[in-house]
């Protein structure tokens, strides 16, 4: 079983690093922007509450994501583990997937940390916004994004280096090197890739 949580600021490339560890180690990436925009985009209950909030920047409220999450969890294929991206970002989110998991038996084995640099970040998702026409890539957004990340996620990263579960990792740099760095460092802690797949 491998529990693993991606964190970083936005830009970061935790959701391209997310599916590609996730199909590594056999385990399903669980992104609440993935969950968030799905429902967006089908215009269900929620959609409509989360979208006003991501388009402002801000985090979708805790009571939304944290229930969300539950039913996630829940589902069979993250029995056998999970890598969460995007959750949680907050340290009453940290004491609800503490809870969660405790209940069940289970802790989370790693926290990888991805380490941008704010300028490259913003650079990175204006480009994604001309490319995919997000309305959460607006420089202005962004930057307040970043701002909201500094205040409310970088908290979690002492909390979970306090538990000597935190790995940081240089994000920057092409894709196969940085999930390289990951796969190097999971190693390192006795998370190693199965037989069949290939960092």
């Amino acid at each position: 079983m491998t529990r693993l949580l991606l964190i970083g600021p936005p830009g970061a490339g935790k959701g391209t690093q997310a599916v590609r560890l996730a199909e590594a180690y056999g385990v399903p990436a669980i992104s609440t922007g993935d969950i968030f925009r799905s429902n967006v985009k089908n215009e269900t209950e929620l959609g409509k509450q989360a979208k006003a909030f991501m388009d402002a920047g801000d985090n979708v409220p805790d009571s939304l994501t944290n229930a969300l999450i539950r039913d996630r969890l829940a589902e069979a294929d993250a029995q056998g583990g999970f890598l969460l991206d995007g959750y949680p970002r907050t340290a009453d989110q940290v004491r609800e997937l503490d809870e969660y998991l405790a209940s069940h038996g289970e802790a989370l084995d790693v926290v990888v940390e991805l380490v941008a640099d704010p300028d490259v970040v913003v650079e990175r998702l204006r480009k994604r916004a001309l490319e995919q026409g997000r309305s959460d890539d607006d420089e202005s957004v962004v930057r307040h994004r970043l701002e909201v990340y500094r205040e409310q996620t970088e908290p979690l990263i002492d909390i979970y280096d306090e538990r000597g579960l935190l790995v940081k990792i240089d994000a920057l740099g092409a894709i196969d090197e940085v999930t390289a760095r990951i796969t190097d460092a999971l190693s390192g802690r006795g998370i190693g890739l199965p037989d069949a797949a290939t960092a």
